[in-house]
């Protein structure tokens, strides 16, 4: 279940040990929970020896909550895990904006997720591939025959096939799609396993032979789609409102830049993925095959590297931002089920299902798209980001204990450039 209220004023300035007491009241979590959160998120080097190979430790990372966020008329606490000041703080400026207007409406695909099986050494590929849709029906029933599989009895499984010919360098190739229902999975082993167990009758059938079988990870049938609309007097850094749109017309050319050039894509793209990996890594997502999907489906549509979002004006002159796209998770299964800080974070979100899931990290990745955009078309990224950041600069000039807050302070209160320069400077003026 979601939280009561995701507005948390002042959250920020508490301890940590404070804001992890509110979640956790607010979230209703549970003494392992918390506890999971208390020890950092770090694993026992049993568990870790179990996840991967050649195990010599651990590593922790932080993790934030995100506040503000109404979804679907839910309020959500969306935690993030990320090395990265400025993003959970940009993200909830951004989500508190358009609460006005209703906060996030999502509407997401169904959890399909594509295994691809590449058929060679065919002598005429029309003939082999309408002999598969022929045989769909059998297909299907080999995909689903998996023993004991309780994503099938959920009413998951194999539920359809499509076929491609592609050209290559080493000749024409029948590409066999399953279509696969994975139900609150992300499915990667399940397709995986249908794929491999299908293989021996696709041979049959086409007479050709079958080479790479496996999950697809640009997710095409498994898109989240995500629109909020902000007012001019919500995105206005002025008290009476009268500079909102100016500000949204510079985002509507900033995102026009994006959108029509790969260079300056890329970073805005990047943007977004600052808040749908975090999550994803908080919640015990494989984040790189999301990264993977999100920046195929930018190449997919039109040809190009373009942006993931689309801002535009309504009528009434309000900033309506949209974004569409692959989002494959899972919340049973994989590290989401292992690991206790992600368990723990699940709670957090309170998430029922993983269409849920990917609906949220489509609203963050939003709300961050324009809180960058909006920095970049006002005071520029580096002002905000750099004062967040002034923290770990003073310990990388080597300020301890209580130096710390006092140089970050004294460097945020100058006007100007903030350097590494300037932090040892100011380092320095206080130890004399």
């Amino acid at each position: 279940m979601s939280v009561e209220n995701s507005r948390l004023k002042g959250f920020f300035k508490l301890s940590v040990e404070e804001r992890r007491n509110i979640v956790a009241e607010l979230a209703n979590l549970s003494p392992e929970h918390v506890e999971a959160l208390k020890a950092h998120g770090e694993l026992d080097e049993a568990s870790a020896n179990r996840m991967i190979e050649n195990v010599i430790g651990t590593m922790s990372l932080p993790v934030g909550v995100a506040t503000n966020f109404m979804i679907d008329e839910k309020h959500y606490l969306v935690p993030f895990c990320v090395e990265e000041s400025s993003i959970i703080a940009a993200s909830s400026n951004m989500a508190k904006r358009c609460l006005i207007k209703g906060g996030f409406r999502t509407n997401c695909d169904k959890p399909i997720m594509i295994g691809q099986l590449q058929i060679l050494d065919l002598d005429d590929m029309d003939t082999a591939s309408n002999l598969l849709h022929e045989h769909k029906d059998e297909l299907i029933a080999i995909c689903n025959s998996l023993p004991s599989s309780t994503m099938i009895k959920l009413g998951g499984g194999c539920k359809d096939i499509e076929t491609r010919i592609i050209e290559t360098s080493t000749g024409k190739m029948l590409i066999l799609h399953i279509i696969v229902d994975t139900r609150d999975a992300m499915g990667a082993n399940a397709v995986n396993t249908m794929s491999e167990l299908v293989s021996g009758k696709v041979e049959e059938i086409t007479g050709g032979r079958v080479n790479l079988r496996i999950l697809s990870n640009l997710a095409a049938h498994r898109l989240a789609r995500v629109e909020a609309t902000f007012t001019p007097g919500e995105l206005s850094d002025n008290d009476d409102g009268t500079n909102g749109e100016l500000i949204i017309d510079s985002i509507i050319e900033a995102y026009n830049f994006a959108a029509n050039d790969p260079y300056r894509a890329a970073t805005h793209n990047k943007g977004i993925m600052n808040a749908i990996s975090s999550i994803a890594l908080a919640c015990g997502q494989d984040w790189r095959a999301i990264e993977a999907g999100c920046h195929a489906w930018a190449s997919h549509s039109n040809g190009r590297y373009t942006s993931m979002t689309t801002w535009k004006k309504d009528s009434a002159g309000n900033l309506v931002g949209k974004l569409e796209t692959p989002i494959a998770v899972g919340i049973v299964g994989g590290a989401s089920k292992v690991h206790p800080a992600a368990k723990a974070n699940l709670a957090i979100l309170g998430v029922e299902s993983a269409v849920e899931l990917s609906g949220v990290m489509a609203a963050a990745g939003l709300a961050q798209n324009l809180g960058a955009m909006r920095a970049l078309a006002t005071n520029g990224i580096q002002s905000g980001h750099m004062k967040l950041h002034t923290r770990n600069m003073a310990v990388s000039a080597g300020a301890i204990g209580g130096e710390i807050e006092a140089v970050a302070k004294m460097v945020q209160s100058q006007n100007g450039p903030i350097t590494q320069q300037l932090v040892k400077d100011a380092l320095n003026n206080l130890r004399k």
